[in-house]
């Protein structure tokens, strides 16, 4: 008897955790973020590059939907909260180029490294305030499975003059 309980247990824990799968790509859309079209890299290099069961993708930028990306320094042009929006357009683009890679944001199982750049004047220090706009993004989007290791650093310049780049790493199924 105690090995069938104990058997029933396991059956459902089992079960639980494959009905209860949460649906990445149906969140995201509950969610109204519109994801974009992945730009193009700017130079010899591809916007990801998967190895084994992780996913490396390249720095973004905080694109919009027209394709224009978001511009200033934080510190001088930009305030926190700006930068913190640009961040989370970043992760966005992120999301969105993960998606045109996997075909679903469901074959992500977690987000392992995020490398946040700022651009911000050489007297601003809350670059972690800044790259709290895609951190937060990826935990409303995969839950615990969002949660990561990450560096936000500060750069005296970034390509064409973009707010944030960020990159990340991502375990897939």
């Amino acid at each position: 008897m105690k090995y069938l309980l104990t058997l029933a247990s396991v059956l459902f824990f089992a079960y639980s955790s494959f009905a209860q799968k949460v649906d990445y790509d149906k969140k995201v859309e509950d969610m109204g973020i519109k994801l974009i079209t992945p730009t193009k890299p700017m130079a010899n290099y591809v916007k990801a590059v998967r190895t084994g069961n992780l996913l490396f993708l390249s720095g973004h930028g905080p694109s919009r939907p027209d394709g224009t990306s978001i511009t200033g320094k934080v510190g001088e042009e930009m305030t926190i909260e700006e930068g913190y929006d640009a961040a989370r357009q970043a992760g966005i683009s992120l999301l969105s180029t993960m998606k045109a890679e996997l075909g679903s944001l469901n074959k992500v199982k977690r987000v392992v490294k995020v490398l946040g750049m700022v651009n911000c004047t050489p007297d601003f220090k809350d670059q972690p305030k800044v790259i709290n706009g895609c951190s937060d993004l990826l935990v409303e989007v995969f839950g615990e499975n969002g949660k990561h290791a990450r560096s936000a650093v500060g750069m005296n310049a970034l390509p064409s003059n973009i707010t944030v780049e960020i990159e990340i790493i991502v375990e897939v199924e």
